[in-house]
């Protein structure tokens, strides 16, 4: 059980719980609400209600919305929805479009977590007077002489540290997560334990505002122009063909080319000024160097030199590197090992074994 640093009672302990309508954030608040403490669950609308509906895989989506009702109703606790559509527009929506147009490929779920749900609604729960943020996340929040650190969960498989590298050391000496030394497994028993309805609601797996996975479509709504052609081309510049918009390419990719060639190819960048994508063979796709802004620094460890372990996928295995910090907010990553397909706007993630020290996003000078 999860037990608040604080002088009150736990009756008089006001905690938040951050509710999706899914298994995890309801057995979180279910715990919180087993330990005695005054639970109040939040909600978030992210987008328009209609299309939420018919939507399912995603998360904040209309039937989540109803599913957290259910389940505050089974608790018995207090449940608000907070429309923070336009926010999430302004702070990931258009974060996206702008991204892609800009020849990267985003991680909107990294800005969701950022912005809308440690930003803003960690204000929220803040002007309320809570006690404390909760969340059903799958990491581990330790404390120690020098202060709070942030682990892999326990479940490995479901760790999600990846995405919440953004997190400063503020929000999480305000934030907990009771699930970190969990499983899914044993989320899922919890959740059935307490009678929840969601026991055996499958997981999120889209992106919650891009319809059965056609995000080109979503850029084109909201970025007319997005999916003008330009050319295929090779390392020395010769045209291969032809595309249909650079938004439907990514680094690494090798299918959906629309290039015939003896041998395989794959993009190996992406020229948003020129409208240009370019091929080659695999090995292009290797990578020792590369460049992050927008540095999050989690660690007490001040040296601007750090050897440490990084990820720039989130189900790839990390790899060690020299991190060498700049100044306003950015870092050289020098990998002893190489990576392919690294890929700017993606995020770099860095650890020390199950710590997570921080993480920035991957620009273009990349080697």
């Amino acid at each position: 059980m999860l037990e608040l640093n604080t002088s009150k009672k736990k009756s008089d302990t006001k905690v938040v719980v951050a509710m999706s309508g899914g298994v995890d954030s309801s057995v979180t608040a279910a715990l919180m609400k087993e330990c005695g403490y005054d639970v109040i669950g939040m909600t978030m609308q992210l987008y328009d209600m209609g299309f939420d509906l018919a939507k399912k895989g995603a998360c904040c989506a209309g039937k989540d919305i109803y599913d957290a009702q259910q389940v505050a109703d089974k608790l018995s606790i207090p449940h608000y929805v907070l429309n923070y559509e336009s926010l999430f527009k302004e702070s990931v929506i258009d974060d996206f479009v702008d991204s892609y147009i800009r020849g990267e490929t985003p991680i909107p779920c990294v800005k969701c977590n950022q912005t809308v749900k440690f930003r803003d609604l960690y204000k929220m729960a803040k002007d309320l007077g809570a006690d404390a943020l909760v969340t059903g996340h799958y990491v581990k929040k330790i404390t120690t002489l020098s202060g709070t650190e942030l682990h892999k969960g326990l479940d490995h498989s479901k760790d999600q540290s990846y995405f919440l590298f953004a997190t400063t050391n503020q929000q999480l000496d305000f934030i907990h997560f009771p699930l970190g030394n969990m499983t899914k497994e044993q989320t899922r028993l919890l959740a059935k334990k307490y009678g929840l309805a969601v026991a055996e609601k499958p997981d999120s797996q889209d992106i919650c505002f891009v319809p059965n996975g056609k995000y080109s479509e979503v850029i084109e709504k909201y970025k007319p122009g997005a999916l003008d052609p330009g050319e295929v081309v090779d390392h020395m510049g010769n045209v291969l063909g032809y595309h249909s918009g650079i938004v439907n390419y990514t680094i690494g990719q090798r299918r959906g080319l629309g290039i015939s060639s003896a041998e395989p190819l794959y993009v190996y960048k992406i020229e948003a000024e020129t409208k240009r994508v370019f091929v080659g063979p695999e090995a292009m796709l290797e990578n020792n160097y590369f460049t992050i802004k927008d540095l999050n620094w989690l660690s007490d460890e001040n040296d601007l030199e750090v050897e440490a372990e990084v990820k720039t996928r989130y189900r790839q295995d990390p790899v060690k590197a020299l991190i060498r910090r700049g100044a306003n907010n950015t870092a050289e990553i020098y990998l002893r090992d190489s990576l392919k397909a690294v890929t700017p706007g993606q995020a770099c993630v860095i650890y020390n074994g199950t710590r997570l020290l921080g993480g920035g996003w991957i620009t273009r000078e990349i080697s």
